[in-house]
């Protein structure tokens, strides 16, 4: 009978690659903490010049929003709007960065732009400024990434991630006035689109001692049953072959 078996055990690591993630995470850290430096200076301009940003933000179906795709993420209302944002931005986009590496960047950079396009095509026709619609995409992708390629240590962000954001929900629906709660569905359904189509890339499941031993193990268990079953037919073969004789004689 299969043995069925969790194979996942926590694996300790070197020093030389401890020092590695730490490299890592530093490097993971760089396009999001770009990206917060130019919303907070454009936010300390509005503020300092007296002027508003928000006509470079997205308006569905019209030429004049077409560069809110690029510039929405990047405005926001008000310092509140801004300091909300941040914190799950950081939050997500690092995660998504040290993770996922190599295939982070493509993400990170089609989510940005496949979210407002949605917006653009489908949203209702007002202003929408801020990143929460690339924030709904990025938690929707680590959300479901683990889901869809069935990998435990994906699986472990991706309830990390329901942990603290599972009540963005709410935000997926027009419960508040003034809320882009469209923006964020867009960002939703761009992550949730990503987690699918990239669900074979990703992070290599690493493969490790104790499962060749398993799998020796398993090999010979089923060596032995083999042995087992030709002993039994052969006992079998020889018992008949000696009645036949018998009978003849």
């Amino acid at each position: 009978m299969p043995k069925l078996t969790f194979r996942y055990y926590p694996q300790p690591i070197s020093p030389e690659q401890a020092v590695l993630e730490k490299r890592i995470f530093k490097y993971s850290l760089f396009i999001p903490v770009l990206l917060l430096i130019v919303m907070w200076l454009i936010k300390l301009s509005e503020t300092i010049l007296g002027i508003s940003f928000v006509e470079l933000g997205m308006y569905p179906r019209h030429i004049k929003g077409l560069i809110g795709i690029l510039m929405s993420p990047l405005i926001h209302g008000d310092w509140s709007h801004l300091i909300g944002n941040s914190v799950s931005f950081l939050v997500l986009s690092t995660a998504l960065f040290f993770f996922y590496r190599k295939l982070a960047m493509p993400i990170f950079i089609i989510n940005y732009l496949l979210s407002g396009i949605l917006l653009w095509l489908g949203g209702r026709v007002a202003w929408h400024i801020g990143a929460s619609g690339v924030i709904y995409g990025l938690a929707a992708f680590l959300m479901l990434s683990g889901i869809f390629r069935k990998d435990v240590r994906l699986l472990t962000i991706s309830l990390i991630v329901i942990f603290l954001y599972g009540s963005f929900i709410w935000g997926l629906f027009p419960i508040e006035e003034g809320i882009s709660w469209d923006g964020h569905l867009m960002g939703a359904v761009s992550g949730t689109i990503l987690a699918a189509l990239f669900h074979k890339h990703g992070p290599p499941t690493p493969h490790y001692e104790w499962e060749d031993e398993e799998d020796e193990e398993e090999d010979k268990d089923q060596d032995e049953n083999m042995d087992n079953e030709d002993g039994n037919k052969i006992i079998v073969h020889y018992i008949e072959k000696d009645n036949n004789t018998s009978s003849t004689a």
